[in-house]
């Protein structure tokens, strides 16, 4: 009875909204009422009466500037406020409504009709209520109205009094956040962050924080990740969703074996309380059972169209032949080169009638395009001819649109990375038998290969750390002018293992080698390292190369709460050397390490007070 009730009123009150809008005049509204409002109420004239008046009153009114025009409730002996010219006992206050009539209806369908500047003239003037910003925001967005449903969640968080907030706001809250991502509006998405963890209520905080640490993780930022989830924690210390974050947080670190024993303490914790439905206990059962083989699956099936084929591309990957064998030669001034044989291009020009982007030029990584609008084409072709993958170039191609799409994801290494590395170091194998050489990427057709490698090490740099850097190791062998920047990335592997001696030894480039564009995480690194082997004398000495080298990347490694250090629009790749987006770069990926070692940032912080003429730049 209340949904038939629900869509007469819906129906009525739209219809009544388009007469209201024809000269908004009450009387014009009280004719239609009378002679078609009965038809969409199930032909009762009575309430299509009644509701006129409770309608009219709550209509936002462009000439008055969206205020209402309410009227004044008779009492039960006066003239009835439909102008029937009966008492209102004996008319409108006898219609008893099926249901209640909300005080924001008429405000909703509204914001849900205007268009351009009324819609914008509507939302400054401040007047709609909350609840109807709610509504049809969250509507705009479910019909794929991105921007309207932007501009109106827009004007129910910009308000400033978050106590007039619905209870409902939280979807509302990370819609908008989704959109700010999806349409590009970085700094609007960070003040809208900063804006409920410094005033909004406990509930969004909590939320924000969640949010947060994601941003934070798809960033890399694995210390300011951490930071996060801890504040989150304790905002929302029973929330489900912070057994999802620790696990892909534990995860990134490399700690797999913790990520399933803290699962297992959030699926006990939160059972115990008995507020979950199956199927999320469920998710926490299987994340305490396997983490990483929960977190990607839960990935594919997000995939919607692509869950199908990226679940084929596993399986082909499983059960992938072994890698057939190259053309290698040795080559003037014993260096080593690969060339790609007839049958490898013809495999190539069958798979580039599918994938329509190549690698982009000289680029280490990186692809000309965006390959995965259109892969629901291409991985369902490679995966019905796997012999595609005897070519290099083919294997390149794949390898760097899975880093481009699943890269920061640690739990999508084994099952996409691992396989393809297999492939790639069989390949690598056959190189180093040719003799010893050097396989220089200006040469043949060595590209392929050693930009495959490092993307290769860069998708499994989380998520199979050992197998990354192995494969960084054996690419170092192999290139020892370090093309491709492994140095610095093996060196940092080797840090997060606790493996400090060798970290030390492979912050020294060969002898006669420059730094290069590493310089800044090798110093660093060492610094790290001599500091945890007990030799922090010798440390000092690297502090110092490296503040020579970035004056910025000693303090902002010291500091709490800093300002980010990418100007707005710069990715990662735009850093220059010595600038503080560099120094900004080193700290998101290395200050847990630093953090985590006992009395490390201490020494830092020591070192740069006992040496304040150098210290800032």
């Amino acid at each position: 009875m209340l949904a038939v009730w629900v869509e007469q009123l819906l129906g009525y009150a739209s219809g009544a909204l388009k007469v209201i809008r024809r000269d908004e005049r009450y009387p014009t509204l009280v004719a239609w009422a009378r002679e078609e409002g009965p038809s969409l109420v199930g032909g009762k004239l009575p309430m299509a009466q009644a509701l006129a008046p409770e309608l009219w009153s709550q209509t936002p009114l462009e000439r008055l500037d969206f205020a209402a025009e309410p009227l004044a409730r008779p009492g039960r002996n006066e003239p009835c406020w439909c102008d029937s010219g009966r008492k209102t006992k004996q008319c409108c206050g006898a219609v008893r409504l099926p249901g209640p009539v909300p005080g924001h209806l008429m405000w909703m369908l509204s914001l849900r009709e205007w268009k351009g500047d009324t819609l914008k003239a509507a939302l400054a003037s401040g007047r709609a209520p909350a609840q109807a910003l709610l509504e049809a925001g969250l509507i705009a967005a479910e019909t794929g109205q991105r921007g309207r449903a932007q501009q109106i969640l827009e004007s129910l968080f910009e308000r400033g009094d978050w106590s007039r907030l619905p209870e409902q706001a939280e979807p509302a809250f990370e819609i908008l956040l989704d959109l700010y991502q999806e349409r590009g509006f970085t700094r609007k998405r960070e003040a809208l962050l900063d804006a409920v963890l410094d005033q909004g209520p406990l509930f969004l905080r909590g939320v924000a924080l969640e949010r947060l640490c994601l941003m934070h993780l798809d960033a890399d930022d694995l210390d300011s990740a951490r930071a996060a989830f801890v504040r989150a924690q304790q905002a929302l210390p029973d929330s489900p969703t912070l057994a999802y974050i620790e696990a892909m947080l534990l995860l990134h670190e490399g700690h797999e074996q913790e990520a399933a024993e803290r699962a297992r303490f959030w699926f006990r914790r939160l059972a115990r309380q008995g507020e979950l439905d199956p199927d999320q206990l469920q998710f926490l059962a299987d994340l305490a059972d396997n983490p990483g083989a929960t977190l990607a699956e839960q990935l594919l099936n997000a995939e919607e169209d692509l869950a199908g084929p990226l679940a084929s591309l596993q399986a082909l990957l499983e059960v992938l032949p072994t890698a057939p064998k190259l053309r290698v030669s040795g080559g003037a001034e014993g260096r080593l080169e690969y060339r790609q044989s007839e049958r490898e291009a013809s495999l190539l020009a069958a798979w580039r009638d599918h994938f329509p982007v190549e690698a982009a030029g000289d680029a280490s990584l990186g692809l000309e395009g965006d390959p995965w609008p259109v892969a629901g084409e291409w991985l369902p072709e490679l995966c019905a001819h796997p012999e595609w993958l005897d070519a290099p170039a083919v294997v390149e191609g794949l390898v760097l649109a899975l880093t481009t799409r699943f890269g920061s994801l640690p739990w999508m290494a084994p099952s996409l990375f691992v396989p393809l590395a297999e492939r790639l170091e069989r390949w690598l194998e056959q190189v180093a038998a040719e003799g010893p050489g050097a396989l220089v990427w200006e040469d043949a057709d060595n590209a392929l290969l050693l930009r495959t490698g490092l993307a290769l090490v860069v998708g499994m740099e989380r998520g199979a750390r050992q197998r990354s850097r192995q494969l960084a190791e054996r690419l170092l062998a192999l290139d020892d002018h370090d093309s491709l920047g492994l140095r610095e990335l093996v060196l940092d592997q080797l840090l997060r293992d606790g493996r400090d001696a060798e970290a030390l030894a492979v912050s020294h480039p060969p002898a006669g080698e420059p730094l290069g564009e590493g310089a800044l995480g090798l110093l660093l690194g060492r610094a790290l390292a001599l500091y945890r082997l007990g030799r922090q004398e010798e440390g000092v000495e690297a502090l110092a190369e490296a503040r020579q080298h970035n004056g910025h990347a000693l303090a902002l490694l010291c500091a709490e709460t800093p300002r980010p250090g990418f100007p707005s629009g710069a990715g990662e790749g735009d850093v220059e050397p010595g600038s503080r987006a560099e120094a900004w770069q080193y700290r998101t990926l290395m200050r847990d390490q630093w953090r985590t070692t006992p009395g490390a940032l201490a020494w830092l912080q020591a070192w740069l007070e006992a040496n304040p003429e150098r210290a800032a730049r």
